[in-house]
């Protein structure tokens, strides 16, 4: 049996969410250099950016957890802090969410001289759909351009909370970083959940090791988990047993076991893809938990294309790469597709346009593949002439005009944020979009934030480029499902020396098919 059991009193966990580049990723470096669960020596900069392609990119792709130990000079307490980095895409929303679901609390990162973006919004919205306790935190106030006392008063009124309880800090200098830990032991509970009962663990994420299989990273939320142990994975009913038990800190270290209230990672030998859910929970085989934990939802994915490998012999490496990335990646669906001019390849399905980029980059970089892939579209709704309604994820599959009664096409509410400089310049983007205006108010004197409904085809192409340079770099959007509406759409076939190419065909609104075609 179990040795030891942590009190979970003096356990907190938390992520760190913000809009992109608002600078999570150096607090949490920051966090790791202060409580010296990093060495100076060691300390790279985005230290949990473990991939080449996210330090590139300088954004975080895959929500990361480390364990910290802090000795907090407030009661003289050793507390375990386990971290859950996310990313601040609007892509990445789902892992995001994933990582809310291990949490009882998050630090909220606003950059001191942007104030709130749209993404900053969504994340407000999903901690308080998750009833976490959020702490406010102004980042980047060593920056010349810095205007905290603005930022705080728009925080102060979106969050409506006292503007006392913002925290004002550089995670670039440690200014006011060890405040922040401070307020992590007083403000974020510590997790609920018994020893005793039978185990229900949250897997919140997972990964493929070539040589051990499966690793599988869960919050313990009742019970132990230990070494030698029979689990069941309950949404799977796959049963096994727990071959090593540890922490990540933030290179795994084994433990005897994990309780209530832990976050972790556990190996049981698994090497079938199917088999791990991220989402899922884990019980005992012999004393199982009543039912599934509530808190995470697998993604729908909203963009799709074709995936094909440039040498057609590479099909098979290409299959066994998507398994192995899905699994860490739960977003991401495919299934094959053959094509008579690219050969044989899979339709995958992506968040948006970053997710499907970042997907393709990470099967080039990691797994050695030359690919291609073709135009990205959404999934419509398409009710033919004899009632019955498909789902047509690629322009090849839809059928013929006269069998059509209606096609329905996926909309979104968009919330904008910008300057009201650029309100005029905006409202016409949207327009041209067929977006239809929503509401507006202002967040400050300066700032304002604009609701619109639009197609999401509208959206996936080149609309956060526009919207970019139409504002200097200013506005930012977060978008979420709205539902479908019917649409006047037709399927645009292009011809190559005088012959269809399916691959090249498109799905666009009547109006816009002759301005489309002729480019």
């Amino acid at each position: 049996m179990v040795n030891r059991v942590i009190d979970k009193s003096l356990i907190r966990n938390f992520s760190i969410i913000a809009h992109i580049d608002h600078g999570k990723s150096t607090l949490a470096d920051r966090i790791l250099e202060l409580t010296e669960t990093v060495s100076s020596r060691e300390m790279l900069d985005q230290y949990l950016d473990n991939m080449d392609l996210e330090r590139e990119r300088g954004i975080t792709i895959k929500a990361h957890a480390v364990r910290v130990i802090y000795n907090c000079h407030l009661d003289g307490n050793q507390y375990i802090f386990n971290l859950i980095d996310t990313p601040g895409h609007v892509d990445f929303s789902y892992e995001v969410s994933r990582s809310l679901a291990a949490c009882e609390g998050a630090l909220l990162v606003v950059d001191a001289t942007q104030g709130i973006q749209a993404q900053t919004l969504a994340n407000v919205y999903l901690t308080f759909a998750n009833n976490l306790e959020i702490i406010p935190v102004i980042n980047k106030i060593d920056l010349k351009s810095a205007r905290p006392d603005e930022v705080a008063e728009e925080l102060s009124k979106v969050m409506e909370i006292d503007k006392k309880r913002i925290l004002s800090v550089s995670a670039k200098t440690g200014e006011g970083v060890e405040e922040i830990l401070d307020r992590i032991v007083v403000d974020i509970p510590p997790p609920k959940g018994e020893f005793d009962r039978p185990l229900q663990a949250l897997i919140f994420d997972s990964e493929y090791d070539s040589y051990r299989g499966i690793v599988v990273f869960i919050r313990v939320v009742n019970g132990i988990i230990e070494t030698g142990m029979k689990i069941k994975f309950m949404a799977e009913n796959k049963i096994t047993t727990v071959e090593e038990v540890g922490i990540l800190n933030p290179k795994m270290i084994k433990k005897d076991s994990l309780a209530a209230g832990e976050v972790g990672y556990i190996i049981t030998g698994i090497k079938e893809i199917g088999n791990v859910t991220v989402g899922d929970t884990v019980t005992g085989f012999r004393v199982s938990a009543d039912k599934i934990l509530p808190g995470y939802k697998k993604p729908k994915p909203m963009v799709y294309c074709g995936l094909f490998p440039i040498e057609g012999v590479h099909y098979e490496e290409l299959r066994d790469a998507l398994g192995k990335l899905s699994l860490n990646d739960s977003s991401l669906d495919y299934t094959p597709e053959v094509s008579v001019a690219l050969g044989f390849g899979f339709r995958c399905g992506f968040l948006g346009l970053l997710h499907m980029e970042i997907v393709k980059e990470r099967l080039e970089r990691e797994y050695g593949l030359s690919l291609v892939t073709t135009a990205p579209n959404v999934a419509y709704r398409v009710i033919k002439t004899d009632g019955v309604a498909d789902e047509v994820k690629r322009p090849l599959d839809f059928p013929p005009e006269e069998k059509v009664s209606k096609i329905e096409e996926p909309y979104v509410n968009v919330t904008i944020i910008s300057p009201k400089d650029y309100i005029g310049e905006i409202m016409k983007l949207t327009s041209s979009k067929r977006g239809e205006f929503a509401d507006m108010q202002y967040l400050s004197t300066e700032r304002v934030e604009i609701k619109c409904v639009m197609p999401l085809s509208e959206i996936i192409v080149d609309f956060f480029n526009l919207l970019k340079s139409i504002s200097a770099g200013f506005a930012s959007y977060d978008y979420e499902f709205s539902g479908y509406r019917a649409s006047d759409l037709v399927k645009l076939d292009i011809l190559v020396a005088g012959s269809k190419v399916d691959e090249l065909s498109i799905i666009v609104h009547r109006e816009k098919a002759y301005i489309l075609g002729r480019e």
